[in-house]
């Protein structure tokens, strides 16, 4: 049996190969049976170029349905696909292509006057052109392909994509994402969520990251349903089109958007089923303020660009705000101590996690790869949580972020929660920096409410004070206008620590 991901998608494609798979803000649909055509058109093409199963193709063009195709092409084609963040610029890009040697490139046609050259430089021979209207060198090359072709043969640990990670602390590392780690994760995700005939999910994230490509689209490629898909995220059209569908997929900047327009109401939202959060923590408040303008609890999970999706708060059951929910079926999640002993309930520690859906390793660099497993196969995802009795999982923070203030471990989520509640803040960041005395200084990052008192350093310190250890309350408390995030929301907690850092200039 082809093992291949593709094929696990062909065989829950509905027998009526003109149902939608896409429904486009213009009207068009794009059927699953032209999705087939196209995905067919493509793996033609880089076959008829010479790219062979395992060679890995490079991808960095906005968000456009041919997008989605040409991954489904990749795969169809036994490529392991390398998707870029399309705000990634020359020089990224280079270390992304000298490092993983893709033998093609697909590329924005605004790029193409120094990607062609770098391509060349590098000695890789195919470079195309795609934008979000299906313009460029690419599509016109695919369309003189045969519309059919037998999928490759793939095993499961076959490479099916490279992800490669943030690189906050260092080079990224390009994470080897197998067909069985993807499969086996859709097939659980497609379970865990209750995806049923007749579900229309609103698809509005990136498709460079996991949560876009794989999570939110695979579901829908598993249900054999249709996605209403939208070139960028936009609050206003998010609610319209929850009146014709059942599931929404956002990161939590996205929800707070959704909660500043009026129109969010439980009326608008009557035909939805679902919510889900990911790729960055949710606030509680979030969380809560949402139920209540819309009946809706939305559903948090966790997960990582090596191990795809790892636990869910429950479709049925205790959505519990500020947890990330029990691990999914098929995957165990640990939290231990530094030297690998399981913590006691609700005690702070190491999480590690074992799967089929955790990655085997980082590509050409078996040493980090080896640093990154324990004995037992655990892989150690750098976060830190905690356990309560049911095995709802909690995370505090990266272990990176961990601040070791005069001796004493500060986990930045405990503070953050206790600022957050606070008057006047909307939201929080704390870091560690350094200090002469302490090693280093917890120092908090806060936005303040729009419409409200302002909260000042003083009462934010005093008011901590009575609720805290004093080695947790912060030294130093900024206000910004916002936050630094990356393209999936995550605070970008090394910038604040270059920012705010007392031996640069003050900030």
């Amino acid at each position: 049996m082809n093992q291949n991901l593709y094929a696990l998608f062909e065989s829950r494609f509905p027998a009526d190969r003109t149902q939608p798979l896409l429904i486009l803000e213009s009207g068009k649909i794009v059927s699953y049976g032209e999705a087939e055509a196209w995905a067919a058109r493509y793996a033609a093409l880089f076959a008829s170029r010479g790219l062979v199963p395992g060679d890995r193709i490079a991808v960095q063009v906005d968000r456009s349905p041919e997008a989605l195709l040409l991954y489904l092409g990749c795969l169809r084609a036994g490529l392991a696909y390398l998707p870029l963040n399309n705000a990634y610029r020359e020089a990224e890009v280079r270390y992304f292509l000298e490092n993983a040697e893709p033998r093609a490139v697909v590329g924005q046609p605004s790029a193409m006057a120094w990607l062609e050259p770098l391509a060349a430089s590098l000695g890789i021979a195919n470079v195309f052109s795609l934008d979000t209207q299906g313009g460029g060198t690419l599509q016109p090359a695919a369309a003189a392909m045969p519309d059919r072709f037998e999928t490759i043969e793939r095993a499961p640990d076959d490479l099916a994509a490279i992800l490669y990670t943030s690189g906050t602390t260092g080079r990224s590392k390009g994470a080897m994402l197998s067909h069985r780690n993807l499969g086996s994760n859709a097939l659980v995700l497609h379970r865990a969520w209750g995806f049923r005939p007749g579900d229309v999910l609103v698809h509005m994230l990136p498709l460079f990251h996991v949560h876009g490509l794989f999570v939110a689209s695979h579901c829908v490629l598993l249900n054999g349903g249709a996605m209403r898909f939208h070139a960028k995220f936009d609050a206003g059209r998010a609610i319209a089109d929850f009146a014709q569908s059942t599931v929404f997929m956002g990161v939590p900047t996205l929800y707070t958007r959704l909660l500043a327009e009026p129109a969010l109401t439980p009326e608008a939202c009557a035909k939805m089923r679902l919510f889900t959060s990911g790729s960055a923590p949710l606030l509680a408040e979030t969380h809560q303020e949402f139920q209540r303008r819309t009946g809706q609890r939305i559903l948090e999970r966790y997960g990582m660009t090596e191990t795809g999706m790892l636990t869910s708060n429950p479709l049925e059951g205790e959505r519990r705000a500020g947890s990330v929910g029990p691990a999914l079926p098929g995957v165990e999640v640990r939290v231990v101590d530094d030297a690998g002993r399981d913590c006691a309930t609700g005690a702070i520690g190491n999480v590690i996690v074992r799967g089929p859906n955790v990655f085997a390793g980082y590509w050409r660099m078996p040493e980090k790869s080896a640093e990154e497993f324990t004995a037992e196969g655990f892989f150690r995802t750098g976060d830190l949580g905690s356990l309560s009795a049911d095995r709802y999982l909690t995370i505090v923070g990266r272990s990176k972020d961990l601040i070791i203030s005069g001796g004493y471990n500060v986990y930045p989520k405990e503070v953050e929660l206790a600022i957050d509640e606070l008057p006047g803040v909307q939201e929080s960041a704390v870091v560690g920096v350094p200090h002469p005395d302490f090693g280093e200084a917890v120092t908090a990052v806060v936005v303040p409410r729009q419409g409200t008192e302002p909260a000042n350093e003083g009462s934010i310190i005093a008011a901590l004070k009575q609720r805290l250890a004093n080695f947790k309350v912060p030294k130093r408390v900024y206000f910004v206008d916002e936050l630094p995030r990356n393209t999936m929301g995550k605070v970008q907690k090394n910038v604040l620590r270059e920012r705010f850092d007392p031996r640069k200039a003050a900030p």
